[in-house]
């Protein structure tokens, strides 16, 4: 027999899940032009609470230049996915990215962000080579929580829709850092090497060409060699002159 206080926490639950589910809609409306967008200083624009709660992935980022890449009919060779090392690169070498090269690295960005970007900022541009650079801002729990076992299954997923749209495919290295300013205290030079081992195997076991920037730019004790980096994680200009010939020789 149903008492009357089982009865009022089953109406309670009840009316919890519909108001919790009619107040979702309202979380998610696009941004008006004179809404606050709290956040901490410096955060990143692809890590904004408003940002990740409207365009979690940031599809709109380059949504702009993929149409005018296909209308205008480009040929593309390769397609560089990435965080901002990536980012970066385009803003040091944008020559490098006028040849054929396509820059889609977006600032911050994790591997199931890039992954869902796949579609978009890669297959639909129909590159004869995606380069794919991911894994620090794993490393880092950018978007949250993440396991080791989590990055690999994102990066072997874009593999796998690379190779499903005959594109062939580079995995770079994830550069060599002793630690991250914006996240201090983790262990990064041994996750980082343990990972990129893994990056190698798979690599070679899939038939996709391997990018060894760490090796390049490592100093010998998992950070990055001086002058190569202006805060230990992202490249100098000298950092990307070490990289482009290894990146161009990779992608040819």
């Amino acid at each position: 027999m149903k008492t009357r206080s089982n009865l009022v926490n089953r109406r309670s639950l009840i009316a919890g899940s519909l108001g919790a589910g009619l107040a979702l809609p309202a979380l998610v409306q696009p941004a008006r032009a004179d809404s606050v967008c709290v956040k901490k200083p410096g955060t990143p624009p692809a890590l904004e609470p408003e940002r990740l709660l409207t365009d979690w992935a940031w599809l709109a980022r380059y949504r702009d230049e993929n149409a005018q890449l296909i209308s205008s009919k480009t040929k593309v060779h390769a397609v560089f996915l990435g965080d901002s090392i990536t980012e970066g690169w385009r803003v040091k070498q944008p020559d490098f990215f006028a040849k054929g090269n396509v820059c889609r690295g977006i600032s911050a960005q994790t591997t199931p962000q890039m992954l869902v970007r796949m579609r978009a900022d890669v297959v639909d541009l129909y590159p004869k080579v995606v380069h794919i650079m991911a894994g620090t801002n794993d490393i880092a729990f950018n978007t949250g929580p993440m396991s080791v076992e989590d990055t690999k299954r994102n990066i072997q997923s874009m593999c796998d829709i690379a190779r499903a749209n005959k594109i062939r495919v580079v995995l770079a290295s994830i550069p060599p850092a002793a630690f991250f300013p914006w996240r201090t205290g983790l262990e990064t030079a041994g996750t980082i090497m343990a990972l990129n081992g893994w990056i190698s195997g798979y690599a070679k076991a899939t038939g996709a060409t391997y990018v060894d920037y760490h090796s390049a730019m490592s100093n010998g004790k998992g950070g990055m060699k001086p002058g190569l980096a202006t805060d230990e994680v992202h490249p100098s200009e000298e950092g990307y002159e070490v990289m482009r010939p290894i990146a161009e020789a990779a992608i040819k």
